[in-house]
């Protein structure tokens, strides 16, 4: 993953835990729209590790995506 990939992952989950989740979607959206199906590939994999810095959770059942 590129490194500017993860800093904006990595700030959009920042924003989200301040419940700023309009400014997290406005850093996210953008880098997961673009990525090339490796780097999709890695997204999902890091969201899927990183779930708790999105929902303050670790609920294994809720670390399911498509």
């Amino acid at each position: 993953m590129r490194p500017s990939t993860l800093r904006a992952l990595n700030r959009a989950a920042e924003l989200t835990r301040q419940n700023r989740l309009t400014e997290a979607m406005l850093i996210a959206e953008p880098v997961i729209l673009t990525a090339d199906e490796y780097e999709g590939d890695e997204i999902k994999q890091w969201l899927l590790d990183h779930v708790a810095d999105f929902t303050g959770t670790n609920d294994p059942d809720s670390q399911e995506l498509p």
